[in-house]
């Protein structure tokens, strides 16, 4: 629901500032990595002590590439699915990437880490797909505009890059405390971000106002809600994780419909609804 927020934030600083994707997705990463840092700098260790599971380095090389994956696909997302918005529009670039996303995940767990898709999970997917369908194209379609390869292969992209982050994420979670994998995971993220963000133009004018969305974005549906998501998916299959983060979709239509006044059409409504009956059937036991 944290990341619900993040649509609101960055369409309050296109509204006030010359920003662009790229530079809020860059600043949304690398002002989470001190922020992270900190904190665990200032977590307390028993005794005193600086054990090994304390250190921010990985313990073996596979963590290490699973870490620098991680951060790598974490980069790539930003740019694959901003790059994605500017071909498609919103609606078809949010469509495929927030609806491809988790079916990716759901297939690849099983072989990837042995977690079964049962029946009830599958169920839940499809009603959560149809109904982020419906509520992020229901009533809008003058959003959309008319699609091409290189746009569709980009949201596909971002939609695969955000896959094997849940993946890298549920492959470290059980081992790591979740500040860990996702301070130098952001890290390499932001490093690797850099570069596109540059040769679009990094933009580093903002009013005060415009300074506090950046930071809300870096603390909040970034570094809070990622050490949230970590923590929950050492108790959560990746594939159930991936199929609740559609709650994003339905945060963001909840507060663009109250802060902006953007309409919700009843076919809109009905997505929310399936959204929200996908939830439940997966905390039903």
């Amino acid at each position: 629901m944290l990341w619900g927020t993040v649509g609101v934030a960055t369409q309050a600083l296109y509204n006030m500032s010359a920003a662009n994707a790229l530079s809020i997705g860059f600043f949304r990463l690398a002002l989470s990595v001190p922020a992270l840092w900190l904190v665990w700098q200032l977590m307390p260790r028993p005794g005193g002590q600086r054990a090994r599971q304390y250190s921010l380095r990985p313990r073996n090389r596979r963590d290490w590439l699973i870490v620098l994956l991680l951060g790598g696909s974490m980069g790539l997302y930003q740019v694959c699915y901003f790059a994605a918005i500017s071909r498609l529009g919103v609606t078809v670039a949010v469509l495929i990437t927030l609806c491809l996303a988790p079916v990716v995940v759901a297939l690849l767990a099983a072989p990837l880490l042995r977690e079964p898709l049962t029946g009830r999970v599958a169920a839940a997917l499809v009603g959560a797909l149809l109904g982020t369908a419906l509520l992020v194209g229901g009533g809008r379609t003058s959003l959309a505009r008319p699609g091409d390869l290189a746009g569709v292969l980009l949201a596909m992209s971002a939609a695969a890059s955000y896959a094997v982050v849940t993946l890298c994420s549920r492959a470290l979670a059980g081992r790591y405390h979740p500040l860990q994998p996702i301070t130098l995971g952001f890290a390499v993220g932001a490093l690797g971000l850099l570069p596109f963000t540059l040769a679009a133009g990094l933009v580093l004018s903002y009013p005060p106002a415009g300074w506090l969305l950046l930071l809300h974005l870096g603390l909040v549906p970034t570094a809070l809600a990622y050490i949230l998501f970590l923590r929950g998916l050492r108790h959560v299959p990746a594939g159930v994780a991936s199929i609740i983060t559609l709650l994003e979709s339905l945060t963001s239509a909840l507060l663009a419909w109250l802060l902006f006044g953007e309409w919700l059409s009843p076919l809109s409504l009905l997505g929310a609804f399936l959204l929200i009956a996908a939830m439940l059937l997966l905390l039903r036991r």
